[in-house]
């Protein structure tokens, strides 16, 4: 039944960030609702349900938070809650009738996850923002890319990394609080603390003198020859991430390359140099080439693959890393339980395909 079976979650439906927590959360056999609007309010791409895999696993009821009566049912709703997710500016809930506090009066222990880009305080909290500008602020964003200039990495770091992973995080440690203390609180995640946080690690290093603010300068950033990506014969690419010794001579033995006809490692000045002779190399031959000489070899080697072809890679594929569900391919939950296995559980309903059951199952009606 999953690692949450018996969490009742109610998420107050939003985009990005807040629904992927809550997918996390039904992908673990959390009891999911999410309270949809009566009226469209433009909350995303338009697609099918059945494309709205972040949508994944839970039941709907469809209100208007603006309707006294359905207003009711959603504070009936929040008191048999365990955890409450929502993810307006801040000061929305508030003007809802529908803020921490009367919802603690309704249910003292409710966790109230509250999912931002800016966080719920500071100058900027009531600004508008996406993933990017979370990250620009975060310094994340200026370690990414070409020297020349910064490369947004979709909106992985600050809207599901730094966002909806980060909330499920506080959500999930806030909830086992509670179960000691009786008492409920709010988790106030914002995506630009938590890409701040992914940047720990790089903060470390840029203190200690061996990270430098200048991109594509670095180990990790693209300027080591030995951790990058490279064009093969086919106009494919492949990545090498060789940063150990060992590894690093696995890579030349590979290439076939002799140590001796090339610059150390670590002869930074000379990386230029290391690099021609890496991508010459690599150039002459396919991916699938590369694929057959490097694959599970300790060069630290992986093919670079779209997304049509992640699927039916063989690690991948024994993994069951990506899992099909009304034929649409889609990330499978994780992390895996040995004992309480994740699973899907239906795809994205329907806005209100759920209203009396839900009603029913929470205890608000007969």
């Amino acid at each position: 039944m999953g690692a949450l079976n018996g969490l009742k979650v109610l998420e107050i439906a939003a985009i990005g960030p807040a629904p992927f927590c809550a997918m996390m959360f039904a992908d673990m056999g959390a009891d999911v609702v999410r309270v949809d609007r009566r009226v469209d309010a433009g909350l995303g791409f338009s697609m099918a349900p059945k494309f709205d895999v972040m949508g994944r696993g839970r039941r709907s009821i469809a209100l208007d938070l603006k309707s006294p009566d359905d207003l009711t049912v959603v504070r009936q709703l929040i008191a048999a809650a365990d955890v409450l997710i929502e993810g307006f500016r801040p000061g929305v809930m508030e003007r809802l009738g529908l803020g921490p506090e009367p919802c603690f009066a309704d249910n003292p222990r409710l966790v109230y996850g509250r999912m931002t880009g800016w966080g719920q305080d500071g100058p900027l909290a009531h600004a508008a923002g996406h993933d990017l500008n979370y990250i620009a602020l975060s310094g994340a964003l200026a370690a990414i890319g070409p020297a020349d200039q910064p490369l947004p990495p979709l909106n992985l770091v600050g809207d599901f990394g730094g966002g909806g992973m980060l909330l499920a995080v506080g959500i999930l440690a806030a909830v086992l609080e509670a179960r000691r203390s009786g008492k409920g609180q709010v988790v106030d995640a914002g995506m630009v603390d938590g890409a701040t946080l992914l940047m720990a690690s790089t903060y470390g290093m840029r203190a200690a003198g061996i990270w430098n603010d200048q991109r594509q300068n670095n180990a990790l950033d693209g300027a080591a020859p030995w951790y990058g990506a490279y064009r093969t014969a086919d106009g494919q690419f492949i990545t090498i991430a060789a940063i150990e010794p060992k590894f690093y001579a696995e890579l030349l033995a590979r290439l076939e390359l002799d140590p001796a006809t090339l610059p150390a490692q670590h002869d930074r000045p000379r990386w230029p140099e290391l690099r021609r002779a890496f991508a010459d190399t690599i150039a002459r031959r396919t991916r699938a080439d590369w694929v057959e000489r490097l694959d599970g070899t300790d060069v630290c080697f992986a093919p670079v693959l779209a997304m049509h072809e992640a699927a039916a890679h063989p690690h991948n594929a024994g993994r069951g890393t990506l899992i099909e569900q009304d034929g649409v391919v889609q990330p499978a939950p994780a992390p895996r339980f040995s004992r309480t296995p994740s699973a899907l559980r239906g795809g994205s309903p329907q806005p209100d395909a759920h209203r009396d059951e839900v009603l029913r199952d929470w205890g608000l009606q007969g």
